[in-house]
């Protein structure tokens, strides 16, 4: 695995580039990104290209032995393009338009900005394409990055109606499948329909389901279409795009089939502080972030792009952004670094070389504080990058889970939660950590993927089941796990004509009579769980595996296929898995609180999360906060 860093060389007088570049080489670094957000620089009037700073950065940086990553400018549109055309901008959900004046002002749907990216790439890679320094392409920066995936403005709603057209081919076929009989909502034409937003109350489900679903699209084109410039004017250069983390507002499977390596930017700490975890784990992993964070991303987008991943942004200390933003324990730039590796990522690059003393980043931290000095992280880059040299390339070992993940499951959630506290990601996650708890190293993969193989297959929830998914799942030989409301709706937004689970139905043998959410607080107990926040009632010709107190159903079981039909608690998941793994005979470990593993072809990676030593009975001795363990994987018997 390289590791790289994130320079800005128009953000430093040009004298300090050498020594910049002179610095990451002996600090064990080898690939730098630039140019991500330098539009201004390059193309400073319009129709007017200054290369001349770029061209002599890229030099300076490629004579100290470094490579470049050159990322495509467009997430930083230029005042002056702007104000030439500004209706360029998103309008947000309640009519505002998203200006000029940080980053990711435009719309997606826009066919004048987008002429303008494919100008800007084409001047790029026409000038860069086969320059021997150019490693990698990055397209853009982090999609969506600011909510700016949805927009709401008059050319997003021009190009929802041909969308449409092209979906339906009739208006009556989109007043069928909407169900647009109901509160009078039909449509006499396509060019009727506006965006599903500043409506009285809420909005059609399907309409919202439909409007996500093109934006996705909007997305994986406009990326496209950066990416065939690429292609044909640099053949050959990897191209990728950084992700974010538990970011789920286009289809990133869609995205990452267009790319070669699925890239993505770890801010544990970050995402620990943001996201839904307890304040219990939040001062638990304060400094080290969830054990879980990081590695259920780099399994997530390696399976967005065959295989293919890395970290492009990696935290080496505080950030901005956060409502809190603590520093890092000592050691945890090195592990998270060394994980990556584990997960089978090619790069780690952190953000960002040297902290910037000026604008809105300026409380991010970087490997040097702004006069140049090192911070804490620099060392355990070192450090990093000697244990990466003395342990030699690693690839991927087979995992024997697979977990799938849907992009369209977390829209329909989120489109109608049916209570608060049902959160797609958050199910997914806690299933992701159960099975890491146990010392299991997973694959998450999408609907359409070959299931064969695995030995244990869970599905949290997947409401809308793609065609011919119950019979890849119904010739597995192997024990599968499907979660509450799969099989829930039809790929309109309507409950299935047999109920749910739907498509599923038979695989389960079970019928979903009724569902009800249950507030924060409550729990109705069972033998070692318990029931919170969503329940269903089910009927089957049999006996199911397991009940709550009252008698009622939790999980089905037919044919080696269960069906569970609450929210999973840790407790349920926890014995859920110790079931699955025993009749798939895999083989299981007692991880202690902090402890992860995870296996390459070569090695068994230990990693403690935890703030304090922690025994380790498949070590047998203790490991140290923010330490790791690295043995020779046994040869299979």
């Amino acid at each position: 695995m390289k590791l790289g860093c994130c320079y800005y060389p128009e953000h430093w007088p040009e004298e300090w580039w050498a020594e910049d570049a002179r610095r990451m080489r002996e600090m064990g670094l080898s690939l730098v990104r630039i140019g991500e957000f330098a539009w201004s620089r390059i193309e400073p009037e319009p129709g007017h290209y200054d290369w001349g700073w770029l061209d002599r950065a890229i030099d300076t940086l490629h004579a100290a032995g470094l490579k470049v990553i050159l990322g495509t400018p467009t997430a930083t549109p230029p005042k002056w393009l702007v104000d030439r055309m500004p209706d360029m901008v998103a309008i947000d959900e309640k009519g505002r338009p998203r200006g000029f004046g940080s980053r990711r002002h435009y719309c997606f749907s826009h066919e004048g900005y987008r002429t303008e990216c494919r100008r800007i790439v084409t001047a790029l890679a026409e000038r860069y394409g086969r320059n021997r320094a150019i490693a990698m392409w990055q397209t853009d920066n982090e999609y969506g990055c600011h909510d700016t995936v949805l927009s709401f403005s008059a050319a997003a709603a021009s190009a929802f109606r041909g969308w449409l057209a092209a979906r339906y081919d009739t208006v009556d076929a989109l007043n069928a499948a909407w169900g647009n009989v109901f509160w009078s909502m039909e449509y006499r034409s396509f060019a009727e329909v506006d965006p599903p937003h500043l409506t009285v109350t809420e909005a059609n489900p399907a309409h919202w389901l439909d409007y996500r679903r093109f934006a996705s699209d909007q997305v994986a084109s406009f990326n496209r279409e950066q990416v065939d410039i690429i292609r044909r004017l640099s053949p050959g250069v990897d191209i990728t795009h950084n992700f974010m983390g538990f970011f789920t507002e286009f289809d990133h499977h869609a995205v990452g089939r267009d790319i070669d390596v699925a890239t993505w930017d770890s801010y544990p700490l970050g995402f620990l502080e943001q996201f839904w975890f307890s304040s219990e784990e939040k001062r638990a992993y304060l400094r080290q972030g969830h054990p879980d964070i990081a590695a259920f991303h780099h399994d997530l987008y390696r399976g967005c792009s065959n295989g293919r991943c890395g970290v492009m942004e990696q935290q080496p200390g505080p950030v901005n952004w956060a409502r809190f933003n603590p520093a890092p324990l000592p050691g945890m730039v090195a592990l998270w670094t060394l994980e990556a590796c584990a997960h089978g990522a090619e790069l780690t690059s952190y953000f960002r070389w040297r902290q910037a003393p000026f604008a809105q980043e300026q409380m991010h931290a970087g490997l040097l504080r702004p006069d140049s000095s090192e911070a804490e992280a620099a060392d355990e880059v070192r450090q990093a990058a000697a244990v990466l040299g003395g342990i030699g390339p690693q690839a991927c070992a087979t995992a024997p889970v697979a977990l799938v993940f849907s992009y369209e499951a977390a829209w329909v959630i989120g489109i109608q939660p049916q209570g608060q506290s049902f959160r797609y990601l958050e199910l997914v996650f806690e299933t992701y950590s159960a099975l890491r708890a146990r010392g299991l190293d997973v694959d998450i993969v999408p609907p359409e993927a070959d299931l064969t193989g695995y030995r244990m297959v869970l599905v949290p929830t997947l409401p809308i089941v793609p065609e011919g998914f119950a019979e890849r799942l119904a010739a597995l030989e192997c024990p599968v796990l499907l979660g509450p409301r799969s099989g829930s709706k039809t790929a309109s937004f309507a409950i299935p004509d047999c109920l749910a689970p739907g498509a599923l139905r038979s695989l389960t043998g079970v019928t979903v009579t009724r569902v009800e959410s249950l507030r924060d607080g409550v729990a109705e107990s069972a033998e070692g769980f318990a029931v919170t926040r969503w329940r269903e009632d089910l009927v089957g010709d049999f006996a199911p595996e397991l009940v709550d107190d009252a008698g009622r159903a939790v999980v089905s079981y037919k044919d080696g296929v269960r069906y569970c039909a609450a929210w999973p608690d840790r407790a349920l998941l926890a014995v859920l898995v110790e079931r699955m793994a025993g009749e798939a005979g895999v083989a299981l470990l007692d991880c202690p609180e902090g402890i992860r593993v995870r296996r390459t072809q070569a090695h068994i990676f230990t990693f403690n999360y935890a703030a304090k030593g922690v025994f380790v009975p498949h070590l047998g001795r203790t490991l140290s906060p923010a330490a790791w363990d690295i043995a020779p994987r046994p040869a299979p018997v």
